[in-house]
């Protein structure tokens, strides 16, 4: 019998036909044509040209400059408030009239490497698609996140890839639905097409929206910063801390909230044009769920004395509503847990949605798990079997099989082999100072492998990534409390390895969509890595030694950007965990102890679908229904905010279901179009705005709208009779 695919509704048991022994050519036939995936057979070519060279000295060129500026610019702006993530997209742009630029100008003479065979030519030819991918490759390598700047976890991360690239690459079913923006625009920027008759081309609709996203930026970059988030129950009701709590888009609930920003949409959780429709709608009822069912529930019935605290906030109290002293709690020589210094002060406190945040987060990662192995169980194993056998592929695979050699597994075991002993060295060797001893180093890898497939299947299917960041601090506060660094290090080893594992199936994927020699991906991620982290690190270090009081607001000056958000967020954490930990947290010595329930609650919850699914087959919207996305739908609140959210999820509904559905031909043509402009108008326009005007103290004029903020100051306010917190009303 034929089991519905979990996402797409299309038949798990398509198997497309074989080419046959008359030669018949693979693009000639309609069936074996197709994907399994309306969305990628909307946007992906079938088609590809061997013969065009990839590593070319214009690809090493380009791409090891866009991926050094890349990286500056992300962990430069990654420290600021108004935090901004630049794409590869941008990159994707820019490079390619440089390309052209250098086809026409450098020499085509073949130059000859001395005392070897080697050989090659600065200019091959017309500068083309496949060097154009592959330098937005090692863009993405500079675009890839900063959570730990350390060449070895990401590094490691390559080695488990290679495990799995077979299940999250080879499938068609694992279509990876955030590659398509990129996909879209590249081919819009390459193929030659016949505008319609009273439309544009793509690349003329690229460019209209370049153009009007980069222009209007300047508004809420600049000149009226205010509306990235416009609040108006705070401003009827401006005495009023209940009224604030419900109508702030920053600190609160965000009812009444919107935004006129497109980095507002997007800064989180990323373009929402990006995301399958079904997607949306998991992610849209979670955080509904969340944050006007069980938080408002939480905090009216004061559970864990939610009114001494802010109603959302990512920081640590003590027991009066106090931020927390962490210097009471540590010992400053040796960044040791001190007992009596605890004992002699307060337990940790936080605000009831951070509480709930990790309860969520430990639910996310069981109901994942369990979520897998019931919809997907049956189909891995199929395809494990399928995969030794060369059966379970599409025409993109197909094509790939036959034009070029695959990656060798020994590549990624021996760089796995390698990363794991320069950790243990890294951990063992400086006097231990990361305080994590040999056997949390083979552990914490350990952890990511095991949960790269599940996390791998929900992220190459739904573009949502549960996280191992949580799990990895509780694990090892259980096993090593009391030591922050040896928390911190080994979160990174475990989660960050694994977030680089899905990185590089991601831009593997997109590889194979354009058709890139495998060898090719490989070495360009490998050099791209190591440019990326070093650009990263070299950067970051110099702000940190340039700036005053960087990431410290209550020394800044008013209206300076370098408040740290994300930063802010990483740092209380490892307060949690690392002082603290999980013991005193969520364990029997903890306030918190009841979030363990959450675990149970995650493993069950995707039994219930899975149980309906199999009662009422025909009702194909069942299997829709995704329990960890579900769960995890307000996952990224803190540091992003419930404006950020409420935007993102009606610009995502009205294109990716209402625009899919009624205008499909439009959507085809111009949804990722649409996406990749908005993104790269406003990454120039900030990088502009910045560079000539605020990095020389130019701002706007003096006025209520260049506030970055939502003007609700009563929002992060307590509410419970006697506590006493500065600019607050005290409630009797």
């Amino acid at each position: 019998m034929e089991q519905p695919d979990d996402y797409t509704g299309v038949s798990l048991s398509y198997q497309p036909k074989k080419l046959e022994p008359d030669g018949h050519n693979l693009e000639s036939s309609d069936e074996i044509n197709d994907s399994p995936i309306e969305e990628v057979r909307l946007t992906v070519s079938i088609k590809d040209d061997p013969t065009l060279p990839c590593l070319t000295f214009r690809t090493w060129f380009l791409g090891i400059t866009t991926c050094a500026i890349l990286a500056f610019l992300n962990q430069f702006f990654g420290f600021r408030q108004n935090s901004l993530s630049l794409t590869s997209v941008s990159a994707q742009i820019v490079v390619l009239p440089l390309g052209k630029f250098m086809a026409a100008v450098l020499p085509q003479e073949v130059i000859r490497v001395p005392g070897t065979k080697w050989s090659f030519s600065l200019n091959p030819g017309p500068f083309n698609l496949k060097e154009h991918v592959l330098i937005t490759i090692f863009a993405n390598a500079g675009s890839s996140g900063v959570y730990a700047i350390n060449i070895i976890t990401i590094m490691l991360g390559y080695g488990w890839a290679g495990i799995f690239r077979k299940f999250l690459v080879d499938s068609p079913y694992m279509w990876w639905p955030a590659n398509l923006v990129q996909v879209s625009l590249f081919r819009a920027l390459h193929e030659e097409e016949v505008r319609p008759k009273r439309g544009l081309t793509r690349l003329q609709f690229f460019l209209v929206v370049l153009i009007s996203s980069f222009a209007y930026y300047v508004v809420p970059n600049y000149l009226f910063p205010s509306i990235t988030a416009l609040s108006f129950v705070c401003w009827i009701w401006k005495h009023s801390v209940t009224a604030q709590q419900i109508g702030s888009g920053c600190r609160g609930l965000g009812i009444g909230s919107f935004s006129l920003d497109w980095a507002t949409v997007a800064a989180w959780n990323g373009s929402p044009l990006a995301y399958p429709g079904f997607a949306i709608i998991n992610i849209s009822i979670g955080f509904f769920l969340t944050l006007y069912v069980l938080i408002p529930i939480a905090y009216q019935t004061n559970a864990f004395e939610a009114k001494r605290f802010p109603l959302i906030s990512s920081h640590v109290f003590d027991a009066n509503g106090n931020k927390y002293n962490v210097g009471l709690v540590l010992n400053e020589t040796n960044f040791q847990f001190n007992q009596h210094g605890y004992d002699d002060y307060s337990k940790v406190r936080l605000s009831i949605f951070f509480a709930f945040v990790y309860g969520l987060s430990f639910a996310t990662l069981a109901a994942t798990i369990s979520h897998v192995a019931l919809f997907h169980g049956r189909t891995i194993w199929q395809q494990t079997r399928a995969t030794f056998q060369d059966k379970f592929d599409d025409v993109h695979t197909r094509l790939m099989k036959k034009n070029y050699d695959a990656v060798p597994q020994w590549w990624f075991y021996s760089l796995m082999l390698i990363m794991t002993v320069l950790a243990m060295v890294a951990c063992e060797g400086f006097g231990r100072q990361l305080q994590l001893p040999y056997w949390g180093v083979l552990l914490a890898p350990g952890l990511a492998v095991f949960f790269l497939l599940p996390i791998g299947v929900i992220t190459a299917t739904t573009n949502q990534q549960p996280g191992l960041n949580v799990i990895t601090e509780l694990i090892i506060g259980f096993m090593y409390p009391g030591r922050p660094l040896a928390n911190g290090a080994f979160k990174t080893y475990g989660y960050i390895s694994m977030v680089q594992a899905i990185t590089f199936l991601s831009d593997f994927k997109l590889g194979h969509y354009m058709k890139i020699p495998p060898k090719s991906m490989f070495i360009v991620q490998l050099v791209g890595t190591v440019v990326a982290s070093s650009v990263y690190f070299g950067t970051a270090w110099w702000l940190l030694a340039s700036v005053d009081n960087i990431c410290d607001p209550s020394k800044l000056p008013e209206g300076s950007p370098w408040t740290c958000p994300g930063y802010d967020v990483f740092h209380n954490a490892s307060i949690i965990w690392g002082v603290v930990g999980p013991l005193r947290m969520f364990g029997r010595l903890g306030v918190y102890a009841k979030m363990n329930y959450f675990f149970l609650f995650g493993i069950l919850a995707p039994v219930l679908v899975w149980i309906l699914s199999r009662m009422f087959p025909e009702k194909k919207w069942i299997r829709l229904i995704n329990m960890p996305i579900i769960i995890s739908g307000a996952g990224n609140m803190l540091p992003a905010t419930s404006v950020n959210y409420i935007c993102w999820i009606t610009v995502g509904v009205f294109f990716n279901i209402y625009v899919f559905r009624r205008y499909k031909s439009w959507w085809a043509r111009h949804n990722y179009i649409l996406s990749a402009g908005l993104d790269a108008g406003v990454a120039f326009m900030a990088i502009l705005c910045y560079f000539t005007l605020q990095i020389k103290d130019i701002n706007g004029m003096s006025w209520w709208g260049l506030e970055l903020d939502d003007h609700c100051p009563l929002a992060s306010c307590p509410t419970a009779p006697g506590i006493e917190v500065k600019d607050c009303p005290v409630f009797r």
